[in-house]
């Protein structure tokens, strides 16, 4: 099987695209940059439509290379192990059978699966490793991209044997063949041969293998990107810090926002800022002790053992460094708990004992108070959190008896402060076997599961409160379920909270807003006018009883609810409650009032922000003409969300500022039909000529092309160009349009081509396509 992955791609594009597919289209050439580029909103909402209509389509290869590019993504972006392995299982069953083994990507799913095995435990699976991808290349050509990337994979495996002379020897092999089939072998390929010389404390010679490979690759003509920088850079630094480089490497690092974004440069990243440290060049403060304690946590929910592993003893080490005990305690006990889902644990039991035994040879701090006093001096004071979990550590350590559950708390909240998600959930979970009936502590454990995405946990503290409290039990659920956006099931568990505590305020709070969510608009308006009336009167002061008072955003939120709901009495009725004088007295509202930005989704997953005219307290008019890419157009009348995005105006900047919202839903289209034109700048008259007689026609005008869009002059040299969208009003029919914008620009001295309006108006596409091809547009 010798078929060019990427010509496949673009064939498969024009073929979808010419069947009117043009979202799965877009798809199959976007996907793949998205996944490793790191760019997961945009992948998240690709993805799943792209998969159902490649099934519906009965597509399989479509299937087979979404699928792949999407667990590339989750392997090598997100590091995800265990996570992923039933997906990875899945799709190289799924790539084998008949009617895909003849996909170029099929191949690929053989990479995905050791790629998640090496996440789980690349040691532990060495062998399996090994067999499976020594049979697939003993099926691949050379000249195949596929082959470029088993041999890396191989490379890996042997790495993570200890067997880095042997991958070293490895590459040099796979590298000879490719080039012998006429072929450049990867950028990639240059970080796994660094690698391997690494691990052989070549470093000097790993630097020049990023070199060399960034060299080769410029020199083909490819361009590097963000994703190649960020991994070059990470690396290059590793090796810097390692040779004692520490200035270089400092300058090269990564910000720890990039290291916080991408989860693929962590580690090397990770690596480098522990020498840095040690060489007093990074700070090795608390702060940099919970970003690294998150993303181990993050580890470990994914089920990538090992990487976890790996991550938490660097961690470990540094919070010996800097002293801080029970830190580098709780990390160790992670990390024994870890034992069990390794397959080979050689090396890393005596790491881990290694970190236990410096811990716990760290002293104990001096408390400053008896031990029983500690909570109410931790109340006054505000220590760094390590401290104070090393203060609160020792004090426990010094009761007599039972663990003290306020103590306890305070242990926890030191920790989930510093980023120990699961170590305080076990914590707790052991505080309440002792204690049951703390509130707090109960409350607590409840938040920690939610903010950790602990399911079981959830679940299992959700079953032991309905026991006592039906009530509280269908509370944890809803709000599990609210973190997780499954908004039908947030308003049955509210439902079920209301049959106990049918005066629950915050219970009809978050109904309303799942009903919001799901775009049940009369059910949130409901909901919203019950919580007025359940609510206490407004002279109750009782800080205690809050949440149970009508708060101003429970007052917007119905005004927007009801909006959409078309309710245009209540809306008039509880504006009135906020201030809000209207210019009628009834009817739809529809006044102009200011400008404003709306924040939309598009299709592909990227945020848009869209200028608007606001013509009511939660409704606005939509100003550009817009694409396919939002299922909005020119003159919409949308609804917004009450909460304002962006910051206040700073002094003086009011005239300029403009408010952002979140859009809601569509409530009045206008009904406008988009079409496209292109061409040569006209100058600043003739354009604003142009878009007042459209404007009077009731078309609307909207340039996306800037100051940088140049076309070609047939006459020689470049033209400024512009590139922009013509809103065709439902009066109009697409012939009108077509006449309309010939008269219009008739004059100009160079033409505006407009392809698709002129096909649907019937017109002369002849001419259109000869102004194309004469301005290269």
């Amino acid at each position: 099987m010798t078929t060019d992955i990427w010509a496949w791609v673009q064939d498969t594009h024009r073929q979808l695209a010419e069947s009117g597919q043009h979202r799965l289209a877009t798809a199959v050439v976007e996907i793949a940059g998205h996944a490793v580029e790191g760019r997961n909103e945009q992948l998240d909402a690709m993805y799943p439509e792209a998969l159902a209509s490649a099934r519906a389509l009965g597509l399989p290869w479509v299937e087979v290379f979404l699928r792949h590019w999407r667990l590339q993504n989750l392997l090598n972006k997100r590091h995800q192990g265990e996570a992923a392995m039933a997906e990875a299982v899945s799709l190289l069953e799924f790539a084998h059978r008949e009617e895909t083994a003849s996909c170029p990507q099929s191949v690929c799913a053989v990479q995905d699966f050791t790629i998640c095995h090496a996440n789980i435990d690349g040691p532990g699976y060495v062998a399996e490793r090994l067999a499976v991808l020594e049979e697939t290349l003993e099926r691949v050509e050379p000249a195949r991209a596929c082959f470029d990337c088993l041999s890396r994979e191989y490379a890996d495996t042997l790495e993570d044997d200890g067997r880095a002379e042997e991958a070293l020897t490895h590459l040099d092999r796979a590298q000879a063949r490719i080039q012998a089939a006429g072929e450049h072998v990867s950028l990639a390929f240059g970080h796994s041969r660094a690698s391997a010389l690494g691990r052989l404390g070549r470093y000097q010679d790993a630097l020049a293998a990023y070199d060399a490979a960034e060299l080769a690759y410029v020199s083909a003509r490819n361009r590097l990107d963000d994703d190649d920088r960020r991994k070059l850079a990470a690396g290059r630094a590793l090796n810097l810090a390692r040779l004692g480089r520490h200035e270089q490497a400092r300058e090269l690092l990564p910000d720890v926002e990039q290291a916080e974004q991408y989860a693929d440069i962590r580690h090397r990243w990770t690596q480098a800022v522990e020498l840095l440290a040690a060489a007093d060049r990074y700070p090795n403060d608390s702060a940099l002790g919970a970003r690294l304690a998150r993303w181990v946590g993050y580890l470990d929910a994914a089920g990538s053992h090992r990487p976890c592993v790996d991550l938490l003893l660097i961690a470990g080490r540094l919070a010996v460094a800097r002293g801080a005990r029970e830190v580098a305690l709780t990390l160790a006990a992670t990390g024994e708990r870890k034992l069990g889902s390794l397959r080979r644990t050689d090396g890393v039991t005596e790491d881990l004992a290694a970190l236990r035994t410096a811990a716990l040879a760290l002293p104990r701090p001096e408390l400053p108070v008896a031990p029983d006093e500690l909570a109410g001096w931790l109340a006054e004071h505000t220590p760094d959190p390590e401290t104070g979990a090393d203060l609160i550590a020792a004090a426990l350590a010094a009761g007599e008896g039972e663990p003290d559950s306020v103590l306890v708390a305070n242990l926890a909240g030191a920790l989930g402060a510093l980023g120990h998600a699961r170590a305080v959930a076990d914590l707790l979970w052991a505080q309440i076997e002792i204690d049951p009936g703390h509130e707090y502590l109960v409350g607590m454990l409840g938040s920690v599961l939610i903010d950790a995405s602990d399911e079981e946990g959830v679940r299992k503290l959700a079953a032991r409160l309905a026991a006592g409290s039906p009530a509280d039990g269908s509370w944890l659920l809803a709000r599990w379920a609210a973190s997780e956006a499954r908004w039908a099931e947030v308003g049955e568990h509210c439902a079920a909270v209301l049959v106990h505590e049918p005066d629950a305020v915050n219970t009809r709070r978050l109904a309303a807003t799942a009903a919001t969510h799901q775009g049940d608009w009369a059910e949130a308006q409901r909901l919203y006018e019950d919580l007025l009336a359940h609510a206490l009167p407004a002279g109750d002061e009782d800080p205690e009883q809050a949440h149970r008072r009508v708060q101003e955003p429970d007052l917007w939120h119905l005004v927007t609810v009801a909006t959409a709901n078309r309710d245009w009495a209540a809306v008039r009725s509880t504006g009135a409650q906020l201030g809000i004088e209207f210019d009628a007295d009834s009817g739809p509202v529809e006044e102009e009032w200011q400008l404003v930005t709306l924040r939309a989704t598009r299709t592909n997953g990227t945020t848009a922000e869209l200028p608007a005219l606001r013509t009511g307290p939660a409704t606005a008019r939509v100003l550009p003409v817009l694409g396919d890419e939002l299922p909005l157009n020119h003159r919409d009348t949308v609804v917004f969300g009450p909460a304002v995005l962006n910051d206040p105006p700073a002094e003086g900047e009011e005239q300029q500022w403009r408010p952002v919202f979140e859009l809601l839903t569509l409530l009045d289209p206008a009904g406008y039909t988009t079409y496209w034109i292109d061409g040569a700048w006209p100058g600043d008259d003739a354009w604003v000529a142009l878009r007042g007689a459209l404007h009077d026609a009731g078309y609307g005008l909207w340039a996306y092309s800037g100051d940088q869009y140049e076309i070609t002059d047939p006459s020689g040299g470049a033209l400024p160009g512009v590139y922009a969208a013509v809103g065709v009003p439902p009066t109009a029919s697409a012939a009108d349009a077509d006449a309309l914008l010939a008269r219009l620009t008739a004059p100009w001295r160079h033409p505006l081509a407009w392809l698709d309006l002129a096909e649907a108006a019937g017109a002369d596409l002849a001419r259109h396509q000869g102004i194309a091809e004469r301005y290269e547009l």
